[in-house]
């Protein structure tokens, strides 16, 4: 399973790359504005220089024409931008055209295994099953992303990865990282989780305290 980050905080991207376990960057209005910026070019830009593989950038528009312009003019920012389409009629009607152009789609906003399959059939080159939201409502997200990985496995000719996002907590990566899903696109602080664990801490503790007893 590969790992993604979720994020527009420039800082944290930074930290994250150095550890050398990130793929790729998923970035959303909503992250830009907790950023305090509307300047989406300039910090995509930035985040194509640090990261290496695919970075997500969401469309604004919601017809299939404006998606179509906004996604050509995204993508020419850097070589590996790929664009953030959510699952509507439009979108599906803007990934087809998109695809053939070859211009990699996030198909976003997926909350069912049906969602998916019709954005792989539009020629998304992901899908994201937003599992936290999922959960939220009672249902369960990460059986979504099963259900999903199952049905594309039928049909090898769909060239496409699924990315398990709206990852709330470390079991969630767990979970996700089970079912086999191409990708899991994290926070930085779940990140951060996934990396602790205090009987870790406890053991570094007693290797020093080991070292230093023998060391005087």
């Amino acid at each position: 399973m590969q790992i993604f980050l979720d994020t527009a905080n420039i800082e944290n991207i930074k930290q994250a790359a150095s550890l050398g376990i990130i793929s790729g960057v998923t970035t959303n209005p909503s992250l830009l504005a907790k950023e305090k910026t509307s300047d989406y070019e300039t910090v995509t830009k930035k985040i194509c220089k640090i990261i290496d593989g695919p970075v997500s950038v969401e469309v604004l528009s919601e017809d299939a024409e404006g998606m179509i312009k906004e996604a050509r003019i995204k993508a020419a920012w850097a070589p590996n931008v790929n664009i953030k389409i959510p699952i509507t009629a439009d979108g599906l009607r803007a990934t087809s055209v998109l695809s053939k152009e070859k211009i990699k789609v996030n198909m976003t906003l997926c909350f069912s295994a049906n969602q998916a399959l019709l954005g792989a059939l539009a020629g998304a080159a992901y899908v994201s099953i937003f599992v936290g939201r999922l959960d939220d409502t009672g249902q369960d997200g990460m059986q979504v992303v099963e259900d999903t990985l199952t049905i594309l496995d039928n049909y090898p000719d769909l060239d496409t990865e699924v990315i398990a996002a709206s990852i709330r907590h470390p079991l969630h990566c767990t979970n996700a990282a089970l079912t086999g899903v191409h990708i899991a696109t994290v926070p930085y602080s779940v990140l951060m989780q996934m990396i602790q664990h205090p009987m870790t801490d406890v053991g570094i503790k007693k290797f020093l305290a080991d070292w230093k007893s023998v060391s005087k």
